[in-house]
């Protein structure tokens, strides 16, 4: 039986960050990973193919320069599915081979296998030719990722009717789509589409979604997904789906409705992937989704055991999923790290890129706190007007009492990279004073920090 200081179940961010800081610790670390090439869920059919073929739409079909040349243009005009594809491949073999080197780096080895617990310190690791070896791990750590919910009754066929893994096997590039789900999957996928011009009917059984967003950035981008053709059916449930004669795919709804689309993608959530782990055989319960219960150590209720990522639930984020496993690598070895960030940056990769960090109005209103707002239109910077931007929002918060921040919201082009400016003046404690004086290269669209500032100090000030 081979004895490591630290067994790692998957290969995803959580899973390498953690294999990793304990290897930098002088740790015998090794991760086990049930696919055969690394990367897990992130790499391979989340985060890393769903932003590369965003990138690959808004690049193939003009999108980004229809701002100025109008909505008419096209870089090209009919557009494969090999096209977007092949952008997507190049970017995984890249991904998977970057994770290589700093694994091999860092002396931690990778096992292939189907990881099970046979009691709390073994594992039973099966390879995909049968053969079983043994592992001890003084620590643990499962960072197992999670796969997409298949509602009961529902025939996927994966060609037709698939999930949000299955969008990377398409075919062809359909006329119409029916997704079902309106959470951060659902909403990039609907816009993502829409922008090659798939006729797109979002579905979901809630009265709105993206709820941990800023209200006034969902219904901005409501507004942009309606004004490029696409159907928004909230509060609405899916009882039934099934083929017609001419092969497309008809969704019942419980009010009656029923939607004909070439594809149904399902994106109704997700749940852990541990039902091949026996966590039973260490003492551990998963709940409904399979998902793990940890502690603000990561520690799960055998103290040597510890989860992270998207195993755990919220955020679910591959940013936290990696600070999680290396927090949980610090304190399973005794190394010293700071707790858990409260302040973390969320993005959504639609069309346009949403991103926020810290608190939305509905929070601020909830709890009391005194506040106000300052908005800039990424049109209005010089930089917007040169890359023609018609869409953009950055809405700052601040309090009253002492001026700081308090969130920050923006949708629109960079989103995802203009966020981490508010972001660093949210933990430092920064204040409105900061954006007002200091100077930002010109023309760029971080300006747009200065001109919310500015209009906030209008009302606070007047």
């Amino acid at each position: 039986m081979n004895h490591f200081d630290f067994l790692v179940i998957g290969s995803g961010p959580g899973g390498q960050r953690a294999a990793i800081q304990a290897a930098k610790l002088g740790k015998k670390a090794v991760i086990i990973e049930r696919k055969p090439m690394i990367g897990g869920v992130s790499v391979h059919t989340g985060t890393i193919p769903s932003k590369t073929l965003r990138q690959a739409v808004l690049y193939l079909t003009g999108w980004d320069q229809r701002g100025l040349y109008g909505r008419g243009y096209r870089l090209k005009k009919n557009l494969t599915i090999d096209d977007l594809m092949r952008r997507v491949q190049i970017t995984l073999q890249h991904e998977v081979e970057v994770i290589q080197h700093q694994l091999a780096r860092n002396g931690v080895n990778v096992i292939e296998g189907v990881a099970s617990f046979i009691d709390e310190h073994r594992l039973c690791i099966e390879s995909a030719h049968g053969d079983i070896q043994e592992l001890y791990g003084e620590k643990i750590l499962i960072a197992a990722g999670t796969r997409p919910i298949r509602l009961p009754g529902i025939p996927f066929d994966n060609e037709t009717i698939i999930d949000s893994d299955g969008v990377l096997n398409m075919k062809r590039i359909p006329r119409s789509m029916t997704i079902v789900g309106a959470g951060v999957i659902g909403a990039e996928y609907a816009s993502i589409f829409s922008t090659v011009d798939i006729k797109v009917t979002l579905v979901d059984g809630r009265p709105t979604l993206l709820d941990f967003l800023d209200r006034e950035l969902v219904d901005e981008f409501l507004h942009h997904l309606r004004d490029h053709g696409t159907i928004i059916r909230l509060n609405e449930k899916v009882t039934k789906v099934e083929h017609n004669k001419n092969g497309q795919v008809i969704t019942h709804l419980e009010s009656g409705k029923r939607l004909r689309s070439d594809i149904v993608l399902f994106a109704a959530g997700r749940m852990g992937c541990t039902y091949s782990l026996k966590l039973e055989n260490a003492g551990l319960q998963p709940d409904d989704r399979r998902r793990i219960k940890v502690n603000q150590y990561f520690q799960t209720e055998i103290p040597h055991i510890y989860a992270a990522g998207d195993v755990i639930g919220f955020p679910s984020l591959a940013s936290t999923s990696m600070e999680q496993g290396r927090l949980a690598a610090c304190h399973a070895f005794n190394h010293p790290a700071n707790c858990q960030p409260q302040h973390f940056p969320f993005g959504v990769y639609a069309v346009p890129e949403m991103s926020m960090v810290g608190m939305t109005e509905q929070e601020l209103t909830e709890k009391k706190i005194p506040y106000e707002t300052g908005t800039a239109r990424l049109r209005e910077t010089a930089r917007g007007q040169i890359m023609g931007l018609s869409d953009g929002i950055l809405k700052m918060l601040f309090s009253l009492e002492d001026r700081r921040v308090l969130g920050v919201h923006i949708l629109g082009e960079g989103a995802t990279e203009l966020i981490h400016i508010g972001q660093a003046a949210l933990v430092l404690g920064g204040t409105l004073d900061y954006f007002i004086e200091n100077v930002f290269n010109y023309p760029t669209l971080a300006e747009a920090y200065k001109i919310a500032a500015l209009d906030a100090w209008n009302r606070i000030d007047t």
